[in-house]
């Protein structure tokens, strides 16, 4: 981007900068009203990206906090695509160091969770596993193996009860407890859904995300959790369609 394009990119999003040089009516007088409906069009349109985007976050701050952090963020960070559909990835990094948030320190993984279950409905199509696979393996080739995971398959690690907090405010769920959540989001079908991981299931989903094999990600379970269950983790993946290839090195 040009030296010039940044100043108009500045100028289209922050209304305290002046009207770029060189923008004239037909008269030839500087087109000053008419940037500043085009400006006011901007800052619309990306605050509705932002609020579809993050309705949870929008109904925790309320709309008027919403609408003043989003006006915030847009002029840090301005679209890199003309796709909207992906606006707002900086938003859990930007929550992280925006000061007048600071006292909600599970707003940054909130949106994470939002983020992530947005990259899941748009993620590409796949094939999942028969769980058969698993069963016909002998038990030292299973725990040699990897797994491919579905692209569609997302793993947010939190010491907050994102996942409780999602359904409070957007299901009318009960009241978030107070323990941090691990959540499984998967696309069995057409729209996301979110499974909290019982104890040992982040770490176990964390190593085989990293390419870990079969046997040594259990291994990452089982050592914080003695009693990890390993056929309900299985039953989570399974049924979310997160497993799409069983690969023997």
């Amino acid at each position: 981007m040009s030296v010039a394009q940044s100043d108009f990119v500045r100028a289209m999003l922050d209304p305290s900068k002046p009207v770029p040089e060189g923008l004239t009516n037909p008269d030839g007088a500087q087109a000053a009203k008419r940037f500043d409906v085009y400006r006011n069009n901007v800052a619309v349109s990306l605050t509705e990206a932002l609020e579809t985007a993050f309705p949870v976050l929008r109904k925790l701050l309320g709309e008027a906090n919403f609408k003043g952090l989003a006006g915030v963020y847009l002029r840090a960070h301005p679209p890199g695509s003309a796709l909207m559909m992906f606006y707002g990835a900086e938003m859990p990094t930007f929550l992280a160091g925006f000061a007048p948030v600071a006292k909600l320190p599970y707003l940054p993984d909130v949106a994470r969770l939002e983020l992530a279950r947005r990259e899941s409905y748009h993620a590409p199509d796949t094939q999942a596993i028969d769980p058969a696979a698993f069963q016909t393996l002998p038990p030292d080739r299973l725990m040699a193996a990897r797994v491919s995971l579905a692209p569609a398959m997302r793993l947010i690690r939190s010491r907050w009860p994102i996942h409780g907090i999602w359904l409070r405010n957007m299901e009318d769920g009960p009241m978030p407890g107070q323990a941090g959540e691990n959540v499984l989001i998967a696309r069995p079908e057409f729209d996301p859904a979110m499974t909290t991981l019982p104890p040992g299931g982040g770490a176990f989903m964390a190593a085989l995300m990293a390419g870990a094999p079969f046997g040594d990600a259990l291994d990452k379970a089982l050592a914080p959790v003695p009693d990890f269950d390993l056929s309900a983790m299985l039953g989570i993946l399974f049924a979310g369609g997160a497993i799409i290839d069983l690969n023997e090195d």
